[in-house]
C-alpha cells in the first residue's frame, strides 16, 4: 500500500511534524530522507532494507561513495544529499561552539568532535584554536596518519597557533580502534605540545580522544 494510503498519523512526515523527530524509528527517519521508494516497496520499505543491508543507520551515514551508490535505491544524488546533511549537522555544533566559551562548555566540545571524528576510519590530530575569550578561531586538521597513529609536530602546531594569534588551543584525536584511553604517548606528546606552547604564552586547555561514542577529557582526568 502506499505510503499516501496510509492513515495520517502512521505517514513518516506527518508523525514527525505532530509528535517531533524522536518519535520516529530510524526506518521512517531515513524514509523522510529517502522521499521516495522503488518498484514495490514504499520508502519506508526500502529504508528499512538498507538498514538491514549496511548494519544501521550509523554504518549507512559513514559509507563511503561507492559502497553507498551501489546499494540499491540510492545513488550520487543521494549520496551528495546526505553529505549536505552531515557537514550541516557539523557546522550547526560548531556554530554553537563560536557562540560562547568553548573551555566552559566541554559537552559542546565533545559533540563537535565525535561528528567530526568518530566513524574516520585512520587517525587524524586535530586543533581548536581559540582566542583570549576561548572562543573559536579556527578548527583545523594538522596531521593525518593511518589506523595505527599520525606522527604529530610540535613545532608545526606552533606555528599554526601563531599564524591564527592564538592565545588558546584545544587539541583532539580518534582512535580507529574505539577505545578512548589516553596511551603513553599520548600523555608525552600533551606535555611536549604545553610545554613548546607554553614558550610563545599560549595555553593548553584540554585534549580529547574520540573513540566509538565515548571521548576522553585529559582536563577531566586531571592529565594535562
Amino acid at each position: 500500500m502506499p505510503i499516501m494510503d496510509w492513515p495520517a498519523d502512521e505517514r513518516p512526515r506527518e508523525k514527525l511534524v505532530k509528535k517531533g523527530p524522536h518519535a520516529l524509528s530510524d526506518a521512517e527517519l531515513l524514509a523522510i530522507f529517502l522521499r521516495t521508494g522503488i518498484a514495490g516497496k514504499t520508502a519506508v520499505d526500502l529504508a528499512r532494507e538498507l538498514l538491514q543491508h549496511f548494519g544501521g543507520l550509523r554504518n549507512l551515514m559513514a559509507a563511503g561513495e561507492q559502497d553507498f551508490c551501489a546499494a540499491r535505491g540510492l545513488g550520487l544524488a543521494k549520496y551528495a544529499q546526505l553529505q549536505a546533511v552531515l557537514e550541516m549537522g557539523r557546522r550547526h555544533l560548531l556554530e554553537a561552539l563560536d557562540r560562547g566559551d568553548a573551555f566552559s562548555n566541554p559537552e559542546s566540545v565533545k559533540r563537535y568532535l565525535l561528528a567530526q571524528l568518530r566513524d574516520i576510519p585512520h587517525e587524524v590530530f586535530v586543533c581548536l584554536f581559540l582566542d583570549n575569550r576561548h572562543r573559536v578561531i579556527r578548527f583545523e586538521e594538522m596531521f593525518r596518519g593511518t589506523i595505527d597513529g599520525a606522527s604529530v609536530h610540535p613545532r608545526e602546531v606552533v606555528k599554526r597557533a601563531l599564524h591564527y594569534n592564538a592565545a588558546a588551543i584545544i587539541f583532539a584525536h580518534n582512535h580507529p580502534s574505539g577505545i578512548a584511553e589516553p596511551s603513553r604517548s599520548d600523555l608525552s606528546l600533551t606535555q611536549r605540545l604545553k610545554d613548546g606552547l607554553a614558550l610563545v604564552d599560549i595555553r593548553v586547555l584540554d585534549h580529547f580522544i574520540v573513540g566509538d561514542g565515548i571521548v576522553h577529557s585529559f582536563a577531566e582526568h586531571g592529565q594535562i
